[in-house]
């Protein structure tokens, strides 16, 4: 996918730049031809002769390069580069770009190029979450630039915090996204479920999976990416709204049933990636149930099977999270509940599933064989089960011409 693209890649004074020199490489081996861009912080940290030697490209260092092959620097590499990317960058060179400077030359490249940008930031934890830094970001986001969000974990000061650079599979797999970017489901309009629903017990206490959400949500942004009029019905996690999303926040089962019921029959993709909470207490208490030494019976009851009560022409993808017999439970559940596609998991597998931003999935579709994808982010898994519905759709269409 990367093959012959033209990418610049604008580094910045972070410590996180060692990530800049492995993304370089990894771009350069996946076949692009990489110009890298530094800042002067940025020469501080690494020297220019680290990045050229890996890409084998003059890097650009000066505003002012009389013997570089490019002439107007700026100009040349803007109209050069299929995409831009900034990683690592700082809080500084987000709030140049947000407001329109030029007095370097990867703020000069951005400014004047038509090409997508992509944005890596990397910084201390109060520099990236100041308000300053954040409206910066939305700015920048309502223009259309991307961002491939800071992760947590310890950062150059020794402490912990959201900050440092993300992941390079995770960088490398938003360029790929933006390049492949094609608006192959324009018009089409999917109801996306994620999270894990959540059946209370008590004000306090409830049932509920251990869904993050990670992988509807990123469904979702793809979907958006590609085109699609997105819908997400989100139950509760700990992360953001997408932005170019329409968001509905539920709580339970019936609730999630409920909203995806009267959505459905406007929309031509639903794609179940909730965990669902299959049974829910007979009764909920309005006060907190005290504790105590004595047995505490709950009775359950089942909860509605949404996706199976869903008819008509949509296109229907469901997940199937298993613990034994992966296949055979998944086909199963894809015959039971009418689907077109299933998603299977290995819940027990510790890299992928719940709470990690990586996933192991086997695709099966409708009198298709399965196919078993590798351990992948789960960005990159989402444009796979994507392309899956763009398939499914396109063959759903040819079909009907044909009548």
């Amino acid at each position: 996918m990367l093959k012959n693209k033209n990418i610049v890649l604008g580094v910045t004074g972070s410590i996180a730049i060692y990530k800049g020199v492995e993304l370089a490489r990894k771009l350069s081996r996946e076949g692009a031809s990489v110009d890298v861009v530094m800042t002067e912080a940025a020469t501080k940290f690494i020297t220019p002769m680290t990045f050229r030697s890996i890409t084998h490209r003059p890097v650009v260092t000066e505003m002012f390069e009389l013997t570089s092959e490019f002439s107007i620097e700026h100009v040349s590499l803007a109209k050069r580069a299929d995409i831009i990317v900034i990683a690592p960058a700082t809080a500084n060179i987000i709030a140049k770009i947000a407001s329109g400077l030029a007095n370097d030359m990867i703020s000069c490249v951005t400014l004047a190029t038509k090409a997508p940008i992509l944005i890596a930031p990397a910084m201390e934890t109060n520099m990236y979450l100041n308000a300053i830094t954040q409206e910066n970001i939305s700015r920048l986001r309502a223009r259309g630039v991307k961002f491939v969000e800071p992760i947590s974990g310890t950062l150059a000061s020794g402490a912990e915090g959201i900050g440092k650079l993300a992941d390079i599979p995770e960088i490398i797999t938003a360029i790929e996204n933006i390049l492949q970017l094609n608006n192959d489901l324009s018009n089409i309009r999917i109801v996306i479920t994620a999270g894990g629903t959540q059946e209370p017990i008590d004000p306090v206490r409830h049932i509920g999976n251990r869904s993050s959400g990670k992988m509807g949500y990123a469904i979702a942004e793809a979907a958006r990416n590609r085109g699609a009029d997105v819908i997400l019905v989100a139950a509760p996690t700990n992360l953001p709204d997408p932005t170019g999303i329409s968001v509905i926040h539920i709580r339970t089962t019936k609730e999630m049933q409920q909203n995806v019921s009267s959505l459905v029959d406007k929309s031509d993709v639903i794609i179940m990636a909730a965990a669902v909470a299959d049974y829910r207490p007979v009764k909920s208490c309005l006060a907190k149930i005290k504790s105590g030494k004595q047995n505490l019976a709950l009775k359950l009851t089942p909860n509605p099977d949404i996706i199976s009560g869903i008819t008509g022409k949509i296109l229907k993808v469901g997940f199937a999270a298993e613990s034994e017999d992966l296949i055979t439970n998944a086909q199963k559940k894809l015959e039971k509940k009418h689907l077109d596609l299933i998603v299977a998991n290995d819940i027990t597998a510790s890299d992928s599933g719940f709470d990690v931003d990586t996933n192991r999935v086997t695709l099966i579709e409708k009198n298709g064989e399965p196919e078993s994808l590798p351990l992948l982010p789960k960005s990159q898994v989402a444009n796979v089960i994507l392309d899956k519905v763009v398939k499914l759709l396109n063959t759903a269409k040819n079909s009907k011409v044909k009548k």
